[in-house]
């Protein structure tokens, strides 16, 4: 009896990167990142000669040096006599503080207009169509000037003075300015740290018990209520703290003295401008993607769920959003980081981002055009990088798993 056996193995010839298809990808790649090496080494030996020609050299030393100009709101101390690195620093923390807050609030405009958008209700419906259009088919820019030009019109802080002001503050800690928005400022005493943990740690316990009580009507069709156990650990753990270290955090309200407010926190006229365009910009994509989320979720979902007595808001919690997420999450991320690219048109209302301070002032004090552009670069690059990241770390969680 004959049995099968396999044929021998072809000795490895240098002709077969080329005629056999087992290595001729690995050879088409390999030819393609020598290119990319070379070309690149081209650019930057040109870069460094030219630089010799001119007389110049990259250095970073110009950073340890007194930047000499004031930034008007800043979330960490700086003076005019800081460094220029201290000066990118603020400028990186404002950046990320607008990118953060327009991140937030798109996300709760863009699912709110979204759903919206798909209300049987006609004006609801209409109303929202009209909103996204609107505002997703005109550059940002305008919107920034728009929504700065507006804040403008706002009383000026005298009108809060006198006998009779013709302008009253908003619940008695809140004024609307054409300066921006003074609002009450936290205190912080000895043992406030203890509270803000307290009250972290409580966050993680809200998420923790939601996802558990998910995972239980998901597995076992217990539909534990969530409201109150979650209201239960957002307050309470940390009031009784608040209370056991002895009040340790204060509230400082505003006052008028002066022409001007003073004490309490304030929020000036160039970051409430480019927060609320930025988010409602963005928000106009957001509730785009929301829509498509939703409507590619099969209709028969929805009818199996309301023909088991589940009310509509059940099913769209419990039965289409979170199918929606996995088509929903990849744009938004794109989304995100538009918001954080968008960011550096904050120059146009005087915001002092990253690329108004190191890309702006520090580079023509210094004339280090170079330096302060490949900084820039890399700043954006790294904070893309840790975006896409993290939200793709939530895109995995929400993905369909097969059994």
């Amino acid at each position: 009896m004959s049995t099968l056996s396999d044929p021998p193995r072809e000795s490895f010839q240098l002709s077969m990167l080329l005629s056999d298809t087992r290595y001729r990808g690995y050879t088409f790649q390999f030819i393609a990142l020598i290119i990319l090496v070379a070309s690149v080494a081209y650019l930057m030996s040109n870069l460094f000669a030219n630089l010799a020609a001119a007389g110049l050299n990259i250095s970073y030393e110009f950073l340890g040096d007194p930047s000499g100009y004031d930034v008007n709101q800043t979330l960490i101390p700086y003076t005019s006599q800081s460094t220029h690195l201290t000066a990118a620093w603020v400028g990186i923390l404002n950046t990320l503080l607008v990118a953060f807050m327009a991140c937030l609030t798109a996300t709760i405009l863009g699912v709110i207009a979204g759903v919206l958008r798909l209300s049987k209700n006609w004006l609801v419906s209409k109303l929202m169509s009209v909103y996204v259009e609107a505002f997703r088919n005109v550059p940002v820019l305008i919107w920034i000037l728009i929504i700065n030009t507006l804040v403008v019109l706002l009383p000026s802080p005298r009108a809060y003075r006198g006998a009779e002001p013709e302008a009253e503050m908003l619940f008695g800690m809140f004024a609307l300015t054409n300066r921006g928005v003074y609002m009450p400022a936290p205190v912080w005493g000895s043992g406030s740290l203890v509270v803000v943990f307290t009250f972290l740690a409580s966050l993680v316990a809200i998420f923790m018990f939601r996802g558990w009580a998910t995972k239980q009507l998901y597995d076992k069709g217990q539909d534990i209520n969530k409201l109150w156990p979650t209201l239960v650990l957002f307050f309470v753990p940390t009031i009784l703290i608040y209370f056991i270290m002895g009040s340790p955090i204060g509230i400082e309200y505003p006052e008028l003295k002066g022409f001007n407010f003073q004490g309490g926190l304030e929020v000036q006229r160039p970051l409430i401008a480019l927060w609320l365009a930025l988010s409602i910009y963005t928000g106009a994509f957001i509730a785009e993607n929301v829509r498509a989320g939703i409507q590619a979720i099969s209709k028969g979902q929805t009818e199996a769920a309301a023909s088991l007595g589940l009310r509509p808001n059940r099913i769209m919690n419990l039965v289409v959003l979170p199918q929606a997420l996995r088509v929903i999450i990849p744009p938004l991320i794109s989304q995100f980081l538009n918001i954080t690219k968008n960011s550096s048109l904050a120059i146009a209302v005087g915001y002092a981002d990253i690329t108004a301070t190191l890309g702006g002032i520090t580079l023509n004090q210094t004339g280090r055009a170079i330096e302060c552009v490949l900084l820039l670069m890399l700043f954006y690059l790294i904070i893309s990088l840790g975006i896409s990241a993290i939200m793709n770390v939530y895109n995995a969680s929400v993905a369909l798993k097969e059994r």
